[in-house]
């Protein structure tokens, strides 16, 4: 087997959501494994955080204050992008996640959701990867090479309780993955590749409340979710670089339009 078939070294990664948990794992997973990273995010001071601790491991990282949402200012981090290193080799759309107002309370119906909040959170998380894969694709559409990584999530096998706007969303990102996999391929040729990682349940900033008691045992729903997974825990974050890694490198070269889950096995059981 060859040594260089996983290989990521020298490639440039964008990285949106960058300065989150999952984002900014994945960024120090790809500098450790010889990449250029990107990453982008809403919070300036979390990607100047950030960069203090990607630069200990590599000079090759740069970060972008950017909204994921708004094109202009993504097409002008493009521009430096393509200045500075010449090319763009991977997109992984990490920004997302849940919000308050779009989670429902357990004593809350479908009625008392209000549509904003509802908006918000579908814009961020199908929106929020499309405008990216837009303006960071065309360039892989210009070089006729590239792999493109969207999130999406357990939310899409089976209706989670609580998280509609979350759970729409995310599944507007497997068909939206599976469609533009087949456009690029299509019109663009076999070089760019689009594909998607579904995790299951982690413990992050935006669930700890909802999965794990203040006394750290286990929530109600923690309980029904590892009812579901065969391997009885949860994920640990570290666990999706591997995968990431995977489908961004030669060594799934002929895999796109894929959503591959990394779940413990939660998305194959019945709990029966």
């Amino acid at each position: 087997m060859s040594s260089t078939l996983y290989s990521i070294k020298n490639k440039v990664a964008v990285i949106s959501g960058g300065g989150g948990v999952l984002g900014s794992n994945i960024a120090l997973h790809f500098l450790k494994a010889g990449a250029k990273v990107v990453i982008i995010d809403i919070r300036e001071e979390t990607i100047n955080e950030k960069l203090v601790t990607f630069k200990k491991i590599s000079k090759d990282c740069i970060g972008y204050v950017g909204n994921v949402l708004d094109k202009e200012s993504l097409e002008q981090i493009r521009e430096d992008i393509i200045n500075k290193w010449k090319r763009i080799d991977f997109l992984i759309n990490a920004a997302g996640g849940n919000i308050p107002g779009a989670t429902l309370t357990p004593g809350q119906t479908f009625f008392d959701m209000k549509m904003e909040d509802f908006d918000k959170v579908t814009d961020l998380n199908l929106n929020g990867s499309v405008l990216p894969c837009m303006v960071f694709g065309k360039c892989m559409a210009d070089q006729k090479s590239g792999a493109i990584v969207n999130v999406s999530s357990m939310a899409t096998y089976s209706a989670i309780t609580r998280v509609p706007g979350y759970s729409v969303a995310k599944t507007g990102i497997n068909i939206f993955t599976q469609w533009l996999a087949s456009e690029m391929a299509l019109k663009f040729g076999e070089g760019i590749r689009v594909n998607a990682i579904a995790p299951g349940f982690f413990i992050g900033d935006q669930n700890r409340k909802v999965l794990i008691n203040e006394d750290g045992s286990l929530t109600e729903r923690s309980k029904k979710v590892m009812a579901r997974t065969p391997m009885n825990r949860f994920g640990n974050i570290d666990e999706l670089n591997g995968t990431v890694q995977f489908l961004c490198s030669e060594a799934a070269s002929f895999i796109t339009g894929v959503i591959l889950p990394v779940d413990g096995g939660f998305s194959s059981f019945s709990g029966v």
